[in-house]
């Protein structure tokens, strides 16, 4: 493929994001802006569905086609779209609550469809628009220290669940480094099906800085071994290891 000449800056538009100084979002936004130059892709064949929350108004950033849709709804919409505009590069994204709350029974019939759009959800385990709440990937520990209800609740896998449901691309990759997400974003879009990608991301709000800190410790690359067409591999490193970065996934047949 020949080297784009098209610049970040170009899928930008004149709006100022409102996300809270520090927010892993900044850092997401301008990832989908590299991923989108390092294609070459044509704004208008961009699409970019969200739902409901902070992270979800990442589309109003965007010079490209975009929907802020309804809480959890946005992969029903984003498949719709790729139905009727198949030429189109359709991206939804949610947060962890809008994905793995409200809109978790629209994941398994997304990915049994099948159809090539990317699910690119920032998962800062809180409810970070309205006051931080537990999230369902909140970890028992995290909602112990903040006092929060449902403490005793054990918290969803997003790559298993994803993995479970029959995805053909998994990856995780984290808010605090915009290499990897872009890296990610572009293996995602270009992959011709339904594709995952898990962001691990901070709430400076309600989790502060200290958060991403420890955040840094603790992810790093998958094994230099791992085969990412390994199926049963794959459900191994979703089980034992959540801070692994990197495509988890990738069917072979695809």
């Amino acid at each position: 493929m020949e080297p784009s000449q098209r610049r970040p800056i170009e899928y930008r538009n004149d709006l100022h994001p409102v996300w809270c100084t520090g927010c892993g979002d900044f850092a997401v936004l301008k990832s989908f802006t590299r991923a989108f130059a390092q294609l070459g892709l044509q704004n208008e064949r961009i699409a970019i569905i969200s739902g409901i929350g902070c992270s979800s108004r990442l589309p109003g950033y965007c010079a490209t086609y975009g929907l802020n849709s309804v809480h959890g709804r946005p992969l029903p919409i984003a498949t719709g779209l790729k139905i009727a505009r198949p030429e189109l590069t359709v991206i939804a994204c949610a947060g962890d609550g809008d994905a793995f709350a409200i809109g978790t029974g629209h994941i398994p019939h997304a990915i049994r469809r099948n159809p090539d759009l990317t699910y690119f959800v920032m998962d800062n385990a809180v409810y970070g628009l309205t006051k931080g709440q537990a999230s369902p990937t909140s970890a028992r520990e995290q909602k112990a220290a903040r006092h929060q209800l449902g403490e005793m609740d054990p918290p969803i896998n997003p790559v298993l669940f994803v993995l479970a449901n029959g995805a053909g691309f998994v990856a995780r990759t984290q808010a605090g480094d915009m290499k990897h997400m872009t890296d990610m974003l572009v293996r995602a879009i270009n992959y011709p099906g339904f594709a995952f990608v898990h962001c691990l991301s901070v709430c400076v709000t309600y989790q502060g800085r200290s958060y991403q800190e420890a955040l840094d410790g603790r992810v790093h690359p998958i094994m230099a071994e791992h085969d990412p067409r390994d199926e049963d591999a794959a459900y191994r490193l979703a089980r034992t290891d959540p801070y692994a970065l990197g495509v988890i996934y990738e069917r072979a047949d695809s």
